[in-house]
């Protein structure tokens, strides 16, 4: 019997495992082992904490069978009674196996008991097998010592190692655990590098168009959306990247996966209508899995038992349980099948009236064909016989024009008449008449066509609105990109290629000043503070702001003038953002621009493209040129501080505007409209009009109906309230409209195009939130020259009166009443 470890339990023998397992107590020579029963061994708790290494390193020892106290005394133990123990062990397991010679016994108490135990070699720690234990049948010799018993353990051999190999020295344990290779997590562990998944399910990815993330990975964090490029930065990178053909696009995860050659040819193979696997065979040899021939003898020939010929007693009771089931009734026949046929006839009821369930057609009896006249009896009267004159007219006549398809002929009898040769012909023809036009009573409606017209009122009703061209402003020499009218409603700016800003008297018509920029004015625009008398001119890459002196009083003037000149003292102690993140100057004017009015110049890196003010007259709002979240800028004209909103900005921007009563701000994109709360810092609603490129946007004064124009024709109109799709889309000018415009006191919106036109429409909003609006078109205003496939550039409402102005690619400005 093999003994491994110094306090290992002991085997049960044959003889004592009828017994129950209790916990017995052995003497070997002067000491004690315990020996715990099978219960007793796979009952121990375990209570270590995590991370208490020793304790779990002695717990698991203490479960393999060692005592730390009593390991001693098992190795001095009287060699006589360890002796004497494997005697009778050896006994029982021959006992066991059924041998009973002596020599049997000798050899099962010479067999060899092994004893591990381990010790940390000087050079590197080298494990060797240093004890052993050799057992025969008078004493045991124990030597931990001996040299020549001790291999170095090869790498295999390491790795099986276990703590039953150490016995009690648990620190050697501890250092070979250390000298074990690292695990190297592959693809199969938790811990591989991979890109987090998306994890939204069957969810649209175009809901995640206006968020920064795509969705969320398996443990709820957010996966953000990878950065992408413009159509050119597409184009550039499909033409350096040689596998974009081989490049599928991931919608899910907004990633570009290429594939493999195996996923190709699978795409190949699908696409070819193939089997996807190349390994699959179709044609395989078909595997005889039991063999076509039949057995001549049975496979014994052993007489069949005598259950063959007794009845089943388990089949008698089955039967039984029918029977009675059929007498109580819980057993009936099957319903007996319908014999009805399969085929059957659908027009069989057709005349007799019945309801089938379905609407039926009213149907009308095909016309009888006529009945012969004398001209086809076999012996017509002389009359009906043609001439040679009349038989050469009915032959040159084309055989659908003639009047008949036969000539009359005379026959002396009956007898003589031969058979019709065109009778298959007519047959067959009245068959294709009868089939492919049949007759069918149809019900017709009769509608006009002003009942399907929508009911508008009449446009006279809705005046006052502008019909008629009253007054042309010339002056310029380029085209007027911009005009603005003052809140009073007495003055108007306008601003051209030519670089000149000229205000203008509106009743009059008279030039009453002049400033020369000297470069291309891109956007002119009054202050709409009545209490102040500032507007803002777009030029290059700066904004100057002027108050022209000569229009507004002393009070005016003078709170205008603090409003202005209030910032050069808070110009740098506001300054939030370095000048590299957002380089933008506010510079003092020269002497010869103070002259002109001239108050404050901002300077910036890009041209300035739009200019607009919020209704309070502190703030306003810039757009440049430039890409990214800088081209849009606020400037605050009492502290001299501009401020940059947006970090980033999805899209070319093409306009921005505040809205009239809440504190929204919208960005109009190339497709898109965002409107943005400014206090709260996030998007309110996103706008699609469904357009190619959104060319100019213009709110209601109310706030809750906005209007947009494109380039592709269209006008959409959006009830804030309803949903982010068009209420209704107009589409009635031939090219791009260049702008849109609300009245301010009027239910009036008008749209300029590059068609030379200005339409005029009533728009009635209700204060009933039950009730549409109410959209009629009323004027068609024609006066502006096209020039360069330009039209109307610009138009305004006047704020007091019906009055609307125009500016166009022909240099001059309308005024239409």
């Amino acid at each position: 019997m093999a003994v491994k470890g110094r306090g290992n339990q002991r085997k049960r023998t044959a003889a004592t495992r009828d017994q129950p397992a209790e916990k017995t107590e052995q003497v070997v020579g002067a000491g004690k082992i315990d020996v715990p029963s099978d219960a007793e061994d796979g009952s121990q708790s375990d209570n270590t904490e995590e991370g208490d290494f020793d304790t779990m390193l002695q717990e698991m020892a203490d479960d393999q069978g060692f005592d730390s106290d009593g390991g001693d005394e098992f190795v001095d133990d009287d060699e006589e009674g360890l002796a004497q123990d494997n005697e009778v062990d050896s006994i029982h397991s021959s006992d066991v196996d059924g041998a009973s010679s002596d020599e049997d016994s000798v050899d099962a108490d010479s067999e060899d008991v092994d004893s591990e135990d381990e010790s940390d070699d000087e050079s590197g720690g080298v494990l060797k097998r240093t004890a052993s234990i050799t057992t025969n049948d008078q004493d045991t010799a124990v030597d931990s010592g001996d040299e020549h018993d001790s291999s170095v353990l090869d790498g295999e051999a390491m790795d099986k190692l276990t703590i039953r190999d150490f016995g009690k020295d648990l620190e050697s344990w501890k250092e070979y655990r250390k000298t074990l290779p690292q695990i190297d997590p592959g693809y199969a562990s938790d811990s591989s590098t991979e890109e987090p998944s998306n994890t939204i399910g069957d969810v649209p990815i175009e809901w995640y168009a206006d968020y920064p993330h795509i969705g969320y990975d398996i443990d709820g964090k957010r996966v953000m959306r990878p950065a992408t490029g413009d159509e050119l930065d597409k184009f550039l990178a499909n033409m350096d990247d040689p596998d974009v053909f081989r490049t599928a696009r991931d919608e899910v995860n907004q990633q570009d996966v290429k594939l493999s050659e195996e996923e190709i040819d699978i795409i190949r193979r699908i696409q070819g209508g193939g089997i996807p696997d190349a390994d699959f065979n179709p044609y395989e040899d078909t595997v005889e899995w039991f063999t076509s021939q039949t057995m001549q003898m049975p496979l014994n020939a052993a007489p069949p038992s005598k259950m063959s010929f007794l009845p089943s007693k388990w089949e008698h009771k089955r039967v039984m349980k029918i029977v009675r089931a059929i007498r109580q009734g819980r057993i009936t026949r099957t319903a007996p099948k319908d014999n009805e046929p399969k085929y059957f006839d659908l027009w069989a009821n057709a005349g007799q009236g019945e309801d089938t369930g379905r609407a039926r057609r009213q149907r009308l009896t095909a016309p009888r064909m006529a009945l012969p006249t004398h001209a086809e009896s076999y012996h017509p009267p002389a009359e009906y016989l043609p001439t040679d004159a009349e038989r050469e007219e009915w032959l040159a006549t084309d055989p659908d024009d003639r009047k008949r398809n036969f000539l009359p002929q005379d026959f002396a009898s009956l007898r003589a008449v031969p058979g019709y040769d065109r009778f298959m012909q007519e047959r067959f023809q009245r068959c294709l008449d009868l089939y492919l036009a049949p007759r069918v009573l149809k019900k017709t409606s009769h509608l006009d066509a002003e009942e399907l017209t929508p009911k508008l009122p009449d446009p006279r009703d809705l005046r006052p609105f502008p019909a008629a061209e009253a007054l042309v402003y010339t002056g310029h020499t380029g085209c007027v990109r911009t005009i603005s009218v003052d809140p009073t409603g007495l003055w108007l700016l306008s601003g051209s290629n030519d670089g000149t800003v000229r205000l203008w008297e509106i009743v009059t018509g008279r030039c009453a000043q002049i400033w020369n920029f000297k470069e291309i004015v891109h956007k002119v625009e009054w202050c709409p503070s009545l209490d102040m008398c500032v507007f803002a001119v777009a030029v290059a890459s700066r904004v100057v702001v002027i108050i022209p002196a000569d229009l507004c009083d002393s009070q005016k003037r003078l709170v205008s003038e603090e409003l202005v000149r209030a910032g050069f003292a808070n110009t740098g102690d506001n300054e939030d953002e370095d000048d590299d993140a957002l380089p933008v100057s506010w510079d003092t004017p020269t002497s010869a621009e103070q002259a002109s009015g001239v108050q404050v110049s901002i300077a910036m890196r890009a041209t300035v493209m739009a200019v607009t003010w919020h209704r309070r007259g502190d703030y306003m709002a810039t757009l440049t040129k430039e890409e990214g979240g800088g081209s849009v800028l606020v400037h605050q004209l009492s502290k001299h501080k501009s401020q940059r909103p947006f970090r980033k900005l999805k899209g070319s921007v093409q306009g921005v505007k505040f809205h009239p009563t809440k504190p929204w701000f919208l960005i109009t994109t190339q497709r898109n409209v965002r409107i943005y709360n400014l206090v709260q810092q996030e998007l309110v609603k996103t706008l699609q009009p469904g357009v190619k490129w959104i060319s100019s946007v213009d709110i209601h004064p109310q706030g809750d109906n906005i209007i947009v124009g494109s380039y592709d024709k269209k006008l959409s109109w959006f009830d804030l309230d309803l949903s982010v799709k068009p209420y209704r889309s107009i589409r009635y000018h031939k090219q791009a409209i260049r702008q849109v415009q609300f009245s301010r006191k009027f239910p009036l919106f008008a749209t300029a195009s590059d068609d030379g036109s200005i339409q005029i429409y009533h728009g009635k909003v209700y204060d009933d939130l039950n009730q549409n609006p109410l959209i009629v078109p009323l004027k068609i205003l024609r006066g502006h020259e096209i020039r360069s496939n330009l039209g109307v550039l610009d138009c305004l409402f006047h704020p007091i009166q019906p009055w609307l102005l125009s500016s166009g690619a022909d240099g001059t400005i309308r005024l239409w009443t």
